[in-house]
């Protein structure tokens, strides 16, 4: 019977599925051992049938993954005229990895079962006689030879299917924990908008109340004049403390939620309200980006802001331009007129203009003045905003 050495094909295959090697390495390795296989049962010059047989089936199979059927056709021959089957089995391996149709393996594998047990001389082949028994050694070898690399493959052929579906089930636990992690954040959402409802809404509206009652009741000018300024501040916080209620009830579900958004044209309402001594002076055109125009507005808000609680009594400078591509922001105010009332804060107000500046490619600097007062600047690509 042909002589065929199980060793090597083991090795080598667990190698090409493991991924190891890259795919020419492996080709080149087993077209290495077809050649082997070839020298090794003396198919040489003088059969020059069996030669070309065997060598075709050698170097078909750099084309086995791309091609596996046609490959196995071009190797078939040779198990008619040589023992050199490495190649066959290799081609046989291929096309059962990379296949569904069983009925297309079983006909391949009787065909190589046919071949290996058939002797061709033209133009009488020689067949096995199947009915001496001294025959079902070879034959049981043979069914053998072509079953094992047809089981290899199929099993081969399952385990990388298994291996998708483990992705694919690893991706469906990976978005079952996002959707996990958002339902629990959004439930922490719709609790802490409970608590800003019910507590800071609560409070604002005492003052609200009580301003109103103020500028209603007393007789100074001065007075009603500052109580309609708390009252109005007071109402205007209530409407963006609902606003972003609704915005964390939401969970982010749709991207209207942070619609309306201030822009360029609220500036000198937010100046008016701020209860501070300014002097406004903009030449920016009214068609920046909305992202630009949100950037300027929180920017003078955080500004006036922080003056109102650290520089009480100060006097503010507010100066915008644009010049070429670059949009230039400065607030500056000086020195405080009467101390500062300690109010709190949480000290995030400048890293989220920062923040918010870097995003759009620009910078925001703040320093203290020579004259006890305080400058913030913003600077942003106006032609690069997204």
């Amino acid at each position: 019977m042909r002589a065929l050495s199980d060793a090597p094909r083991p090795r080598h295959r667990t190698r090409a599925l493991s991924g190891v090697p890259s795919p020419w390495i492996t080709d080149a390795l087993l077209i290495t051992v077809s050649l082997a296989d070839v020298w090794i049962h003396d198919v040489g010059p003088h059969h020059p049938q069996e030669l070309a047989a065997a060598l075709l089936a050698a170097f078909a199979l750099v084309v086995r993954r791309r091609l596996p059927l046609p490959t196995f056709l071009l190797a078939l021959p040779t198990a008619l005229f040589t023992d050199a089957v490495f190649a066959t089995l290799v081609a046989l391996y291929t096309l059962a990895s990379r296949t569904h149709h069983r009925v297309l393996l079983a006909v391949c594998a009787l065909g190589f079962t046919v071949c290996d047990l058939t002797w061709w001389s033209w133009p009488s082949p020689e067949f096995t006689d199947i009915d001496d028994r001294q025959a079902l050694i070879p034959l049981s070898y043979s069914v053998a030879q072509a079953t094992a690399p047809l089981f290899l493959g199929r099993l081969v052929h399952a385990r990388r299917e298994l291996s998708l579906r483990l992705v694919e089930v690893s991706e469906a636990r990976e978005h079952e924990r996002l959707l996990i992690a958002q339902g629990v954040l959004a439930k922490e959402r719709a609790q802490l908008a409970r608590e800003m409802h019910d507590a800071v809404s609560h409070q604002v509206s005492l003052i609200a109340v009580r301003a109103g009652a103020l500028q209603v009741g007393s007789r100074d000018t001065e007075a009603r004049e500052a109580a309609a300024t708390i009252r109005r501040l007071s109402v205007q916080t209530l409407d963006e403390l609902r606003h972003m209620v609704g915005v964390l009830r939401a969970s982010g579900s749709r991207p209207t939620e942070l619609t309306p958004q201030p822009s360029l044209a609220d500036l000198d309402r937010l100046v008016a309200g701020s209860g501070i001594d300014t002097d406004l002076r903009t030449d920016l055109p009214g068609d920046l980006p909305p992202p630009v125009q949100r950037a300027v507005y929180r920017t003078v808000q955080e500004a006036l802001t922080n003056i109102r609680k650290h520089a009480p009594g100060a006097i503010a400078t507010i100066r915008m331009r644009q010049e070429g591509g670059t949009l230039r922001v400065t607030v500056t105010n000086t020195a405080p007129s009467r101390p500062a009332l300690s109010l709190p804060g949480a000290h995030h107000g400048l890293i989220g203009l920062r923040q918010r500046a870097e995003l759009l490619g620009g910078t925001v600097t703040s320093r203290h003045l020579g004259d006890g007062g305080y400058e913030l600047r913003l600077e942003l690509p106006v032609d690069g905003a997204p």
